[in-house]
């Protein structure tokens, strides 16, 4: 199968990789300019290949790194001197440019109340996979939230495990009351997700502060929090409220680069 029909495959089922390639070579080498292979997030090698061996490993490490960030990245390698660190004895030069192959970036709201669906219906507008939660599962129905990509009714510690928590992840936490809250940051803030978000009244927040401090959660984990959440337009309606939402949401992933 070509390779770039592999990386379509893997994009639709939600799964990022990075595309490495020769670009460059002098020289003896392994595998010359037009050389690829396609790295899956945990190091494994998909398909392809640039040549093995030691400089094949540097390149999948600095791979991983590119799934990771978003970043695209340029390797470059002399095959001359294992003893001066070089991957290699061939006598060449290769150069090698790394692109993550990343995911459509998903929008994950916890709470399918009126500010939920709101949100939803601009998410989608704005080209996002969304994915609703909500542990009263007679709201989070294509019914009741329409627009969805995805629906996990019930226990929310439960539905979140069913996702893959990622850096083109964004947290919406539009629940209807701090405790939920509490409950399940503390499992959000050791994922890598890029934006998490907590709806309510900055006394509402000082409040799930306080528990979640007393829960471990340190001051350096909780300054990754927008809380409230939204940029501050003087929304009140639900659909105002939907539109700060996204608009923070879009400048966070625009700041960190994502294309």
């Amino acid at each position: 199968m070509d390779i770039m029909q592999i990386v379509a495959d893997y994009n639709a089922r939600q799964t990022p990789t990075a595309l490495c390639t020769v670009i460059r070579t002098s020289g003896s080498v392994p595998r010359r300019a037009g050389s690829k292979m396609l790295v899956g997030a945990e190091g494994q090698l998909i398909a392809g290949t640039i040549g093995g061996g030691e400089m094949e490993s540097r390149v999948i490490k600095l791979a991983q790194q590119c799934i990771r960030d978003g970043e695209v990245r340029t390797g470059k390698y002399q095959l001359a001197d294992p003893s001066s660190g070089d991957p290699g004895v061939c006598g060449g030069e290769a150069e090698v440019f790394i692109e993550p192959m990343l995911t459509t970036p998903t929008l994950v709201i916890v709470g399918a109340g009126h500010v939920g669906r709101a949100v939803v219906h601009l998410a989608k507008w704005a080209g996002f996979r969304v994915a609703v939660l909500d542990d009263r599962a007679e709201l989070c129905t294509p019914e009741q939230c329409p627009g969805a990509d995805v629906y996990l009714p019930g226990p929310l510690d439960a539905a979140l495990a069913q996702l893959a928590l990622t850096p083109q992840t964004y947290i919406a936490m539009l629940t209807r009351g701090y405790p939920i809250d509490v409950g399940i940051l503390p499992a959000l803030l050791k994922s890598d997700v890029t934006y998490i978000g907590v709806i309510g009244s900055q006394r509402r927040w000082l409040t799930a502060a306080k528990a979640l401090r007393e829960k471990g959660v340190s001051n350096t984990d909780l300054a990754r929090i927008s809380a409230p959440i939204g940029l501050e337009i003087a929304a009140e309606t639900p659909e105002e409220i939907a539109i700060s939402i996204m608009a923070q949401v879009i400048q966070m992933r625009r700041m960190k680069g994502e294309r």
